[in-house]
């Protein structure tokens, strides 16, 4: 059978943080589905298609990845739906590991068959978050470090629509 996981996000944008922890999935699991996930706690500064145009772009090189927008419902329950056995999900320091760890025993109760894997990225990104990154990027601050060229030029883009 292969070995399936979801990797949920709101991914606004996606960073280089995000594809650190999407290869180390891969190196687990044969097929990874990026999941673009809504978030009402969360003022996106892309729509779910531009975020799904950029994750694309930025993934297109990787075998066994597929990107897919999940407009509303649960995580876990898309997990069921695709047959998933794990969620990915990136823990860069102890105040994400308390939230995530409680979604992990809450979707545990939900969908027995899933298993949460946290892994943590490359240290050089344990400080990049996508709110700091849209921050500084719509202020004129340089984050090419940290991002793909395209969410680069998408944010420049953006950002011009944003100062008309």
């Amino acid at each position: 059978m292969k070995q399936k996981a979801i990797y949920p996000g709101t991914f606004d944008p996606f960073t280089n943080g995000h594809l650190d922890v999407l290869e180390r999935a891969l190196n687990i699991f044969e097929e990874v589905i990026v999941v673009i996930a809504e978030n009402s706690q969360k003022r996106a500064l892309f729509t779910a298609k531009e975020r799904e145009i950029m994750t694309k772009e930025v993934t297109c090189d990787y075998r066994g990845v597929s990107v897919e927008v999940l407009h509303n419902g649960l995580v876990v329950d898309y997990a069921r739906q695709v047959g998933a056995r794990a969620i990915v999900r990136g823990v860069r320091q102890v105040k994400d590991f308390e939230y995530e760890f409680q979604m992990s025993l809450l979707n545990r109760q939900l969908y027995p068959e899933v298993t949460t894997v946290f892994l943590m990225p490359n240290v050089k990104y344990t400080y990049v978050a996508s709110s700091i990154i849209k921050e500084v990027g719509m202020l004129g601050g340089d984050v090419s470090k940290f991002v793909h060229p395209c969410v680069l030029e998408m944010m420049h883009q953006k950002r011009e629509e944003q100062s008309r």
